[in-house]
């Protein structure tokens, strides 16, 4: 039950982050403006693939052309869904660093706006443009390969019947839910110094609240405009759970045991 309540208020943190349309309109419109551009390429980019759906079944099933035909079918099937699903799940995460990277400014600004109303704020880090811009360009690929490794796992189970159309849809949702909270939190994360390795450590504490947030926003992206809409909201939100997560301990690595704080971060950089 407390993990159910601790998912579920990770839910209800995407809903105060939807509170800022109506506290901040103009501040989210700006920042709906880049998830609007960027979502529209990513749209024609997953409807292309969802036409060429059939035909990728096909081509990774070349065992099953001797099959009776509705057991041939069952597994195309499947195999078309594993294919869309892997593709929904790429496309999500890399959607939202993209977003994050285009419009860094105005993420950027309501960030700020949520650290400065709830008190507490951390001081202007001075950054380097383009070495923030590579170093994010970075984490953001490191995220993209570990979202495709989880990814391919899932497109195999895809084929499995009946668990390949309900527990791994589940568990797409989840993978994508979890690293779209690792990409969202790092304005707060990287504010205070804190690494990319410490950011997922800390996160993982916090896992139950981590996926109410992070699966709530992946569920929405779904909903027609919901990403332009929900995007920034989720910049908002994850900035309230990156405060609640940093207020306490982060768990060192295996084998460190020295206690020393984290060495703050020489510039400020777009999450990844």
């Amino acid at each position: 039950m407390a993990v159910i309540g601790e998912f579920f208020g990770g839910v209800g943190l995407l809903g105060r982050g939807l509170r800022l349309w109506a506290t901040s309109p103009r501040l989210m419109l700006l920042g709906a403006v880049p998830a609007l551009v960027v979502g529209a390429v990513f749209t024609a980019g997953l409807v292309v693939t969802g036409l060429a759906a059939d035909d990728i079944a096909r081509a990774v099933t070349p065992f099953a052309d001797e099959w009776p035909r509705w057991s041939r079918t069952l597994v195309r099937l499947g195999g078309g869904l594993a294919v869309a699903a892997l593709a929904v799940l790429l496309a999500v995460v890399a959607f939202t660093a993209v977003t994050l990277l285009v419009g860094d400014p105005f993420y950027e600004r309501i960030w700020r706006r949520v650290e400065e109303g709830a008190g507490d704020a951390p001081a202007d880090v001075d950054r380097g443009f383009w070495r923030g811009l590579a170093r994010s360009a970075g984490d953001s690929l490191r995220l993209l390969l570990a979202t495709a490794g989880v990814g391919v796992l899932l497109f195999v189970g895809g084929f499995v019947p009946v668990l390949g159309q309900t527990v791994v849809p589940l568990l797409g949702a989840l993978t994508g839910g979890w690293f779209l909270a690792v990409e969202l939190t790092g304005y707060a994360f990287d504010a205070r110094g804190r690494s990319h390795a410490e950011r997922r450590r800390g996160l993982a504490v916090n896992r139950a609240r981590t996926l109410g947030l992070g699966t709530a926003t992946y569920l929405l992206f779904f909903v027609p405009l919901g990403a332009v809409l929900v995007m920034p909201a989720a910049v908002a939100a994850a900035t309230l759970l990156a405060r609640e997560v940093t207020a306490g301990p982060i768990a060192a690595p295996p084998g460190d045991s020295t206690g020393r704080p984290p060495t703050p971060a020489g510039d400020y950089h777009p999450p990844a």
